[in-house]
């Protein structure tokens, strides 16, 4: 058994996930049952990072804070700065490409459980009252702006306590994170899991009548990743900014694209974080908090889907209306992750503000969910991946 895990340990994690991933697609096609059952490794593995994150947050940062002092310096400013600009810059590149290739939609009647938020008051709302939510609840719920709340007050608190309390919790820091790399290294076999039942149950037949918009939304997606992100990199850094780029959208994009879950990704992230040598004390805050307000993928879905909508019905869009729509996107994007359904029930605020009725934007989310298995997973590693991006540029550690 040893020589076995010494040997997995040797061959590294992104080759055995790359296995993984071609094993998904070959079982999931030809033998598609097989593929079904192989269904529950990749439930059991998002299920296992989604239990573990929350805790792991409120742990780190709570230790990070604690430990923390004044001679050790923290980039989460110019952090949030990026995560802000790189959100709207992806609004405004969805809405060009919108204007480029304008794309007319086959509308949908389906029925949506979920009741998207009224406006953008109520989405904002949502975030605040996230933020005092009961530490208990937050934890759950996965509610991470309440969990980073309750991890920062406490750990201010702890930084009175006697030098064996503080030990205690470092010490409870080091054996959660050890858990996170435990559960990392079973990656692989997730990953399996999860190919194989996406392609056995949804194959990619249904997308064929959405093809332009999925187009439009995965190049306005790969443009964010590839070019618009290492020059805010480039300009950051002053460095040839691919190396990173690469590295994080192979170690972090990758898994985000396959579990589809930005709070499942938080311990691949952290992880990343810590191999790369950024600081505990900048990464602890960044990662979970740009799991919540780095929406760079959610903006691009919000405005191509809402000006496609828009485009179906002859609407004509100013460029003012377009600059709003894509402040609003940046804003709703924001506070996607305390909305049930994330970023597709956005698309009725955004759309009201061409008067699009409520029953055709809730026709445009139906499609939303159709193209699901691409839009969301592109969206989820774009999201994901720049969080590690943004917080490594930001770190001086790093750079050098």
């Amino acid at each position: 058994m040893r020589s076995l895990i010494a040997m997995y340990q040797r061959i590294g994690l992104v080759p055995l996930i790359i296995i993984g991933l071609v094993l998904g697609v070959l079982i999931g096609w030809l033998a598609p049952s097989v593929g079904v059952a192989l269904g529950l490794l990749g439930t059991l593995f998002v299920g296992a990072l989604k239990a573990v994150a929350p805790v792991l947050v409120f742990v780190l940062v709570m230790a990070a804070i604690s430990q923390h002092r004044s001679g050790n310096e923290v980039y989460v400013k110019p952090v949030l700065i990026m995560y802000m600009f790189g959100t709207f810059l992806a609004a405004l590149t969805a809405v060009m490409a919108s204007f480029l290739f304008p794309t007319e939609l086959v509308l949908v009647n389906a029925t949506i459980e979920q009741v998207p938020p009224a406006g953008l008051k109520e989405v904002l709302t949502n975030l605040l009252m996230n933020l005092v939510a009961n530490p208990v609840n937050a934890i759950a719920e996965a509610n991470y702006i309440g969990i980073l709340a309750w991890a920062i007050i406490i750990g201010f608190a702890l930084r009175q306590a006697s030098d064996t309390a503080r030990a205690v919790v470092s010490d409870f820091s080091d054996a959660i994170s050890q858990v996170v790399k435990w559960v990392i290294a079973l990656a692989p076999f997730g990953i399996l899991g999860l190919v194989a039942n996406t392609v056995a149950e949804t194959g990619f037949e249904a997308l064929a009548g959405y093809a332009r918009i999925l187009m439009v939304l995965i190049g306005c997606m790969l443009f964010i990743a590839l070019v618009a992100n290492p020059i805010i990199v480039l300009v950051k850094t002053g460095k040839n900014p691919y190396p990173l780029v690469f590295r994080c959208l192979r170690e972090s994009g990758i898994t985000a694209f396959f579990t589809r879950s930005s709070a499942a990704n938080i311990p691949v992230n952290m992880n990343l974080a810590r191999k790369l040598g950024l600081h505990e004390d900048t990464y602890s805050v960044t990662i979970p908090l740009g799991a919540t307000i780095n929406m760079a993928g959610a903006a691009i879905t919000i405005n191509v889907l809402t000006l496609a909508a828009a485009h179906t019905l002859g609407i004509e869009v100013t460029f003012a209306s377009a600059l709003l729509l894509s402040l609003v996107a940046t804003i709703s994007a924001c506070g996607a992750s305390g909305v049930a359904g994330g970023s597709l029930l956005l698309i009725p605020l955004a759309a009201s503000l061409f008067n699009i009725p409520n029953d055709i934007a809730m026709q445009v989310v139906a499609i939303g969910f159709i193209i699901g298995v691409i839009q969301d997973s592109a969206e989820t590693a774009l999201n994901s991946s720049t969080d590690v991006l943004f917080t490594a540029a930001a770190d001086p550690t790093y750079s050098r």
